[in-house]
């Protein structure tokens, strides 16, 4: 029996690294995979790539919340993937994904990857390290390790919120710790942010935002602290 998965990647001027993100897709052995881009307006060859790669193309106002919840229910697929447009998943991903979703046990949990960056700095490996703590400890992988999770959950749970930052934070807070899975495969995640602001200003830069967005500030004025 054929399993069918929809991948949500959600773009805005993508198209330095949307190619790759799609050509490194996963294909889990006995899925059908639909994929569906959700752009907010981009202005350069963003919906030229995933047109050529074939990917179903819908529109919604910028903001990474509320595009990621206009590209889930464009599918219908029993199960979600949600990826960023700079990550690529690993050669392992399609077979962790079938294992995931074919176990029967996990239609009430959701799956994150392993971050890496792609980059050689030694300066990324503790940046990764500590994301592992992070999840480790709190329960909060972020939106660049994608998320697998069956549609079922997601609705139940009222999907992305049309939030300008910290829509992944808040749905991973809704899933709660207990109910995610850390899989057993990378997402090789771009690090021009961090190679533009510095391995040690970024991550400071993240977790200022995080500890604002705990303390009740506003996601539209984090959006403009983030960069």
């Amino acid at each position: 029996m054929t399993t069918t998965l929809d991948i949500v990647i959600p773009t805005l001027n993508a198209g330095r690294t949307l190619g790759r993100t799609l050509a490194a897709l996963p294909a889990p052995p006995g899925f059908a995979i639909s994929t569906t881009v959700c752009d907010g307006g981009s202005g350069d060859d963003t919906v030229a790539i995933a047109r050529e790669a074939g990917a179903r193309i819908v529109t919604a106002p910028p903001g990474r919340g509320g595009q990621l919840g206009v590209g889930a229910a464009a599918g219908d697929a029993p199960w979600l993937l949600f990826l960023h447009a700079d990550t690529r998943l690993g050669p392992s991903a399609g077979a962790t994904i079938a294992r995931f979703v074919s176990s029967g046990a996990n239609d009430d949990k959701a799956g994150y990857f392993r971050l890496r960056f792609d980059s050689a700095d030694p300066r990324a490996r503790r940046v990764e390290r500590l994301a592992t703590w992070r999840c480790r400890i709190f329960g909060l992988p972020y939106g660049d390790q994608g998320l697998l999770i069956a549609r079922a959950r997601y609705e139940r749970l009222g999907g992305f919120r049309p939030l300008p930052l910290m829509e992944d934070v808040d749905l991973m807070r809704r899933i709660g710790r207990g109910d995610l899975v850390a899989l057993d495969a990378d997402a090789l995640t771009s690090a021009a942010r961090y190679q533009r602001d510095g391995w040690v200003a970024r991550p400071l830069r993240n977790l200022s935002c995080l500890a604002l967005y705990f303390a009740g500030a506003s996601p539209h004025f984090l959006r403009r602290l983030y960069g």
